[in-house]
């Protein structure tokens, strides 16, 4: 790393600073900010690579990949880095963009720094219209709060049966008040809450439709013979991962989901605790829900249809996985252990195996 120079990049929306630290010198020598444009960095990187070869670095944010592919595209290498792994001084408490590009320039060289795969354009879309999915869920949640919040505050509430249910739609659509502005307001969050629920609905669909088109359909499909694990839990993984051969330990892609337990040990007392959740909270979050699956012994009619024409091998993996997991969630159960903290054990062990058929798969 030490022979070619390396260029630190701390990008913003508006701006980018550049911090230049040339091949076999030990500290930077040039710094410079430039507009956030195709052209300011076209010409920044035609100045920075004029002398011989050079490699950019920056970190993940909101600003997305396309500075790494701009990058790439004009023939020079970039490297995109995890934040969350950026070591800090603990007693440096000075931060600004030229000591942050400077930073990325000199620990890049000392090798310090994670690099993350960055996903193609096609996979990035992909894996944002999974996105945008759960923002519906969570926003018809929100929307179903408020309505049932807003009827309680005026005495209404439905006890017949469960929520959300067609009787309780009924229900719901029977609702009259006397003050036009309570018919208004009631009014208002009903029609909020099938806004919403429309938008998930059609969202529901296009996901659907991208688990039966390749590169997808076959990983989705093998996926789907984990017990909890459906269609939209399946495509979940498969977008967030995109390649699973890329974790040569389930070790790898459990701290790669944030489900590894964290530790505070020094000499000889050991101490760990939950998990760290440093890692991507979309498998993370799936993976939770279908551990719950996994309380009920037996395969049910479903599940059984959903292994039909999968490869034998996959289906193994899929049985093995089915009997560890009831088993491990019950003796933790037998031994005190809190249900929630079960559960994040039976998910971490559930990612493990969704990873050793990803690889199977994708072999």
């Amino acid at each position: 790393m030490n022979i070619i120079t390396i260029v630190g990049l701390d990008v913003h929306k508006e701006t980018i600073v550049a911090a230049v630290l040339p091949a076999g010198a030990e500290a930077v020598t040039r710094r410079m900010t430039i507009e956030n444009t195709p052209k300011a960095l076209e010409k920044l990187v035609r100045q920075t690579t004029a002398t011989g070869p050079v490699e950019f670095v920056y970190e993940a944010g909101p600003c997305g990949y396309d500075t790494h592919r701009r990058i790439t595209e004009l023939g020079h290498p970039c490297t995109v880095i995890a934040p969350a792994l950026t070591p800090v001084r603990p007693g440096d408490r000075v931060k600004t963009d030229n000591r942050d590009a400077e930073k990325l320039a000199r620990l890049h060289r000392a090798g310090e720094l994670t690099a993350i795969r960055v996903p193609t354009c096609a996979e990035e879309a992909a894996r944002d219209l999974v996105r945008i999915r759960e923002d519906a869920v969570e926003d018809l949640q929100r929307a179903r709060h408020r309505l049932a919040k807003f009827l309680l505050r005026q005495g209404r509430v439905y006890r017949e049966a469960k929520a959300w249910t067609q009787k309780h739609e009924l229900w719901l659509r029977g609702q009259k008040f006397q003050w036009p502005h309570l018919q208004q307001t009631f009014s208002g969050y009903m029609r909020a809450r099938d806004e919403v629920q429309a938008q998930l609905k059609a969202l529901n669909t296009q996901v659907e439709d991208l688990a039966q088109q390749a590169p997808y359909k076959d990983l989705v499909r093998a996926l789907m013979c984990l017990k909890g694990i459906g269609t939209l839990s399946a495509v979940t993984l498969v977008v967030e991962t995109q390649d699973f051969r890329r974790f040569r330990t389930a070790r790898q892609f459990m701290s790669f989901i944030g489900a590894v337990s964290s530790e505070f040990s020094s000499g000889e007392r050991r101490r760990r605790g939950s998990i760290t959740r440093a890692g991507n909270a979309h498998i993370r979050r799936v993976l939770v829900e279908a551990a719950w699956s996994n309380r009920p012994v037996g395969t049910s009619a479903a599940l059984i249809k959903r292994r039909e024409g999968c490869p034998e091998e996959v289906v193994q993996i899929a049985r093995r996985a089915q009997d560890r997991l009831h088993r491990k969630f019950w003796r933790m159960i037998g031994k005190g252990k809190h249900h929630g903290t079960t559960v994040v054990a039976v998910a971490r062990e559930l990612g493990a195996f969704a990873w050793s058929i990803g690889r199977t798969m994708q072999a």
